[in-house]
């Protein structure tokens, strides 16, 4: 077995982590094996990254033949009895439970699957088509991220090169073995900042100005538009953009603009309790019982659930759950929801803010 420490120098905290876990107690682990089912393949090498005394370092236990796998597993359970977090990229499914088997092969006491967690991959999964990503694959998100690699090889090009490495143990294969599981654990530092994206939506937005500004539509007609200024948590380190139901969503850096099309006309609040309404067909219009009471009872009938509503003529926004009550519709059948605009919420920010984070989450859904 050969093991290696050494420093990455040229690592640094692209993204804190300290609100998940003290970094100098996390590790950053993949492995390299021959196949992917434990019982008929081999482990030949553990990679982690830890964190000390402000530098990043990179530790690896390479099986140099087969029989060296146990003496892997066992040095690498003696190392991590000091941490007690993981990182990984798609571990969950694969690195840990493979992990676990060998470990319980050769009766290595030890429960890995204990220890808390962080999957990159499974972090970011719900999020790809927004992000307008092909695929999950680490490379796919480390040139989404803008970084390069070294290794140009896959794991799977690898297993012939570790076979060769077994007959003919020459330091061309071993290197090229090292070097790509070390650009494996460390490029799930170096993705750290895509965890950013994952608290976009998972960290209220802080709208800080608003304000209303005229558009053409898509027909060449002249609209309104209420535009969204806020501030994101943590910084965004590539630009996206992305939109659904005539509403944008922008950001990059610490800022983000939303802009959603303003309605200007008339809409119906449906009350809840229409056994509690008369309708009146002239007026077009329902009124309480107590109110109703003394209107001719030619002019007047019980209400429904679908005409027991009250019309007001005003500025309004779209929303897609009932985010601002009261809200609005055209018809008791119709589907879009909408709240009135008016001078008090109108300087309401933590409404907006609400209401920004509400059309980002709209955006993402479809």
């Amino acid at each position: 077995m050969k093991t290696i420490n050494k420093t990455i120098y040229e690592l640094n905290i692209p993204y804190s982590i300290e609100h998940i876990n003290p970094l100098s107690k996390t590790v950053f682990i993949d492995i390299e094996t021959t196949g992917f089912t434990a019982k008929t393949s081999s482990l030949y090498l553990i990679g982690c990254i830890t964190y000390d005394n402000n530098q990043f370092i990179m530790h690896q236990w390479f099986a140099q033949t087969p029989e060296d796998e146990e003496n892997v597993l066992r040095s690498f359970v003696e190392f991590i009895k000091d941490y007690n977090f993981l990182i990984h990229y798609n571990g969950n499914h694969f690195d840990i439970p493979y992990l676990e088997q060998k470990l319980n092969q050769y009766n290595i006491s030890f429960n890995l699957s204990a220890l808390p967690g962080l999957d990159i991959y499974k972090r970011i999964a719900p999020y790809r088509d927004f992000l307008k990503l092909p695929n999950c694959k680490q490379k796919t998100v480390e040139t989404y991220l803008g970084i390069m690699r070294d290794d140009v090889l896959t794991g799977g090009d690898l297993i012939g090169v570790y076979h060769n490495y077994v007959k003919n143990p020459i330091d061309e294969y071993s290197d090229l073995l090292l070097l790509h599981n070390e650009e494996d654990v460390k490029g799930m530092v170096k993705l750290l900042p895509i965890l950013s994206y994952v608290d976009l939506f998972n960290e209220p937005l802080t709208v800080v100005k608003v304000y209303a500004q005229s558009y053409t539509d898509q027909d060449g007609n002249p609209a309104q538009e209420i535009v969204m200024k806020a501030k994101i948590k943590n910084a965004l380190p590539v630009q996206i953009s992305n939109y659904a139901n005539h509403c944008f969503f922008t950001a990059f850096g610490e800022n983000a603009t939303i802009k959603v099309p303003l309605f200007e006309g008339e809409l119906k609040y449906f009350y809840s309790n229409y056994k509690e309404y008369f309708y009146l067909p002239m007026e077009d219009v329902a009124l309480h019982k107590s109110v109703a009471i003394y209107v001719d009872k030619e002019h007047r009938e019980k209400a429904t659930a679908a005409n027991c509503y009250t019309k007001k003529y005003s500025t309004y926004l779209p929303q897609w759950d009932y985010i601002v009550e009261p809200f609005f519709k055209a018809e008791y059948k119709s589907k879009e929801l909408f709240w009135e605009v008016t001078e008090e919420n109108k300087k309401n920010r933590q409404l907006f803010s609400s209401y920004a984070s509400h059309i980002l989450q709209m955006i993402m859904k479809h």
